[in-house]
């Protein structure tokens, strides 16, 4: 699964965290408790299990946003698409054993009307949405990795 390459807003952003891919994928796929380690996230709800074709609610900042998940590849891939008013989104995370821990990768682009007019500011929004939550994953797989071990 890719994001869309040529929309008007395409972020992409890495980091290695210092705890398996398997305590990472937990954490990133256990929907419900985004709020509980991302404060840019407000709620979810997931209206089934984690498998292709599962939707899910969630709210970040003002935006109320409908996911469907497009692929999961435990525990190396997981991607969605989104909708929100006046935007189309893509969001892929890929996951990779690494020395460190995990090398976590992930890219995300958005597409209309909305994004197409204000391209500048929202490449600027995606792109800060991208590294907070791709910050906030790593602080809490550490923090559960230390805690662990």
């Amino acid at each position: 699964m890719d994001v869309k390459q040529d929309a008007p807003a395409v972020a992409r952003s890495e980091t290695e965290i210092g705890a398996d891919p398997q305590t990472v994928w937990d954490i990133l796929t256990a929907f419900e408790s985004w709020p509980s380690w991302n404060p840019d996230v407000g709620s979810v709800s997931v209206d089934g299990g984690l498998e292709e074709g599962t939707v899910f609610h969630w709210k970040a900042g003002r935006a109320t946003i409908t996911s469907t998940l497009r692929e999961v590849e435990r525990p190396r891939l997981v991607g969605w698409t989104g909708k929100t008013t006046g935007i189309q989104a893509v969001h892929v995370w890929r996951l990779e054993p690494s020395d460190a821990g995990t090398l976590v990768r992930t890219e995300e682009s958005w597409d209309g009307l909305l994004v197409r007019i204000l391209s500048g500011p929202m490449q600027r929004s995606l792109q800060k949405a991208v590294d907070g939550g791709l910050e906030h994953l790593k602080a809490e797989a550490e923090r559960r990795a230390q805690s662990q071990g």
